[in-house]
């Protein structure tokens, strides 16, 4: 008789797929990648988080959405046909997420941060945007964003405006145009910074996020490490933890 030994099922964190920009053939072609990664992973995946940014911009009308991301979108729709739990965060690209993706695709959203258990580790999970110091402007266009009124006054503007609009704003953004960011300092970093500070409260073993753009793993003592799981315009970075360790890894099909 042979043993069979039960397959490791995993969790696995991408971030900042910006699906959309610079053009419509990059990110169709981006788009294609991510798919190519989640067929890979989706035999001893357990569960995936999605981290934010995913959508360079996202806004759901009460009867429209954004076109496009068709293929992305119905890859979804398998995993999660097929009993993977997938978890999407909004980031401060695509926070404007009010039901379609969990009725029709079945994900869960998560608007700000999650806490959870796995294995006896404990994970903070967070996007990133708007946490510890710093970056006060963002913060403030932030509670603009997320308030009730800006959605429904957004949600006024026909389709076909609202959508013109987000496409000359996207242009604008750092990710859009090419910028890689740099390492420059630990003590620079505001993730970091917002972690050691989290780390005074409560014991975590993984702080996780997305937004920063740059694939960073730091230990932070007391056997906690902060993870950046970075972008998918240059690097295909993505986090996955074994039930042991949490470990960045690079997606090169």
């Amino acid at each position: 008789m042979f043993a069979f030994m039960k397959k490791v099922k995993k969790l696995y964190f991408a971030s900042d797929f910006h699906l959309g920009v610079p053009s419509y053939e990059t990110s169709l072609k981006r788009e294609k990648r991510i798919i190519d990664w989640l067929d890979y992973i989706k035999d001893d995946a357990e569960e995936i988080f999605l981290m934010g940014d995913i959508f360079d911009f996202w806004f759901e009308y009460k009867h429209v959405i954004p076109k496009g991301y068709i293929r992305f979108l119905a890859k979804l729709a398998e995993l999660t046909d097929h009993g993977i739990k997938l978890t999407f965060f909004k980031g401060n690209h695509d926070m404007w997420m009010f039901g379609y993706l969990e009725k029709e695709i079945g994900v869960r959203i998560i608007s700000n941060e999650l806490i959870l258990e796995r294995n006896g580790k404990r994970f903070y999970l967070h996007h990133g945007d708007g946490l510890g110091p710093g970056d006060k402007k963002y913060k403030l266009l932030k509670k603009i964003f997320r308030s009730k009124t800006c959605q429904w006054l957004f949600s006024w503007i026909h389709p076909n405006i609202g959508m013109a609009i987000a496409e000359k704003w996207s242009k604008h953004s750092r990710i859009a145009n090419g910028q890689l960011e740099e390492f420059k300092d630990e003590s620079k970093e505001w993730l970091v910074t917002f972690s050691k500070e989290m780390l005074t409260k409560k014991h975590f073993d993984y702080f996780v996020f997305g937004h920063r753009h740059l694939p960073l793993s730091i230990d932070l003592g007391d056997k906690s490490h902060y993870i950046n799981l970075g972008e998918w315009m240059n690097y295909n970075s993505y986090g996955v933890f074994d039930g042991n360790t949490l470990e960045l890894n690079y997606w090169d099909k």
